[in-house]
C-alpha cells in the first residue's frame, strides 16, 4: 500500500472514531436532533412473536440505521437524564435565590449602619449646637 493512501486511510478512521466517540458522548436526555440532522421521532416497537417488552418506546432517528451515527435512545433513559438535568437546574436556582436573598440582607445591614453612624453623627452635632446655644445666652443676658 502507498504510504501517502495509508495515510488518508488512518486519517479517516481517526475522524470515524471520533465520529463515532462524539456521537455516544452526546447522547444525554431528550435528544433534538440527530447529528446526521435527521429529526427525531417517538417510535413504539410493535409486538413480536418472543419480544418481551412490546410497546417499548423509543427517541429514533428518522435515518436509523445500526450504524452507532443515528439515536435509538429509550424513552425511558431519555425522560430519566432530562429531569435530573432539570432538577440540577432548580437546585441552582435555589443556590442563586438563597445568595440574593442573603446579599440584600448584608446590603441592609451596611444600610442600617450606615445610617446608625450618620444619626449618630448627626445627634453630637445637635448636642454641640444646643451647647453652644446655652453659652450664647448666659453671655447675651448677663
Amino acid at each position: 500500500m502507498d504510504p501517502a493512501e495509508e495515510r488518508r486511510d488512518r486519517k479517516r478512521q481517526h475522524e470515524y472514531f471520533n465520529l463515532l466517540g462524539n456521537v455516544a458522548d452526546s447522547q444525554y436526555g431528550i435528544p433534538r436532533r440527530c447529528p446526521c440532522g435527521g429529526r427525531i421521532i417517538d417510535e413504539v416497537r410493535v409486538k413480536e412473536e418472543y419480544d418481551t417488552l412490546p410497546g417499548k418506546r423509543f427517541f429514533t432517528c428518522i435515518n436509523y440505521e445500526a450504524d452507532g451515527f443515528h439515536y435509538r435512545q429509550p424513552w425511558m433513559i431519555g425522560v430519566q437524564e432530562e429531569m435530573e438535568r432539570q432538577r440540577k437546574c432548580v437546585v441552582e436556582a435555589e443556590q442563586v435565590i438563597k445568595w440574593v436573598s442573603n446579599l440584600n440582607k448584608q446590603i441592609k445591614s451596611v444600610g442600617v449602619k450606615r445610617l446608625t453612624l450618620l444619626l449618630d453623627n448627626l445627634t453630637s452635632d445637635v448636642y454641640n449646637l444646643t451647647v453652644q446655644v446655652a453659652d450664647l445666652e448666659k453671655v447675651c443676658f448677663e
